[in-house]
């Protein structure tokens, strides 16, 4: 497969430079959701005690009532602003890698092709069933893979409209519940 120790010295530095931008990514993602966290923990802190000195501020149990029905309502946003900030990481995340994986893909396929050409041209006469049957099954693998991709891009375009519709139907079911809880 490699003519030479530079070719072989190339082609692991290639793999070295691939898994590194694969850690790389998995790291920056893995810092955003523990950023995301700490902030939203601290939030949630700061918010819980707000609520409680707002609650224990009540005079009476309608107010109290009123009260604890006007604080679901911004918690309910935080916690689905939470969730999009985590969907959108994990399908950042998402993408980097399948683009990572489609570079690596792309090459790998050149590289057969080429050893394919060269050894094309040093097969001996009759050969050409062989190397046909080869070349199909390569067509064959690169067009399974792109169809896998595209599905999965579907897949994940589906999944991102049904998350924003279900967010948007909750708050606004929480939103209903607490305007009616005022009145």
């Amino acid at each position: 497969m490699f003519n030479t120790p530079e070719q072989f010295a190339a082609a692991n530095k290639a793999s070295v430079d691939a898994m590194l931008t694969l850690a790389n990514t998995a790291l920056a993602s893995a810092e955003r959701i523990a950023a995301l966290n700490l902030n939203t923990a601290r939030s949630m802190l700061e918010d819980g005690v707000a609520n409680a000195k707002a609650m224990l501020g009540a005079k009476d149990p309608q107010e109290l009532f009123s009260l604890q029905s006007s604080l679901a309502q911004p918690g309910l946003e935080k916690a689905v602003a939470y969730s999009r900030s985590v969907y959108e990481i994990s399908a950042q995340s998402k993408e980097e890698i399948s683009k990572l994986l489609e570079a690596q893909f792309s090459d790998f396929q050149k590289q057969v092709v080429g050893l394919l050409e060269k050894a094309t041209k040093n097969a001996p006469a009759g050969s050409d069933v062989a190397v046909n049957a080869v070349k199909s099954a390569i067509a064959a693998a690169t067009s399974a893979f792109d169809s896998m991709n595209k599905a999965a891009k579907q897949v994940a375009d589906i999944a991102e409209t049904n998350v924003a519709a279900a967010t948007n139907a909750t708050v606004k079911a929480v939103g209903t519940a607490a305007a009616a809880a005022k009145k």
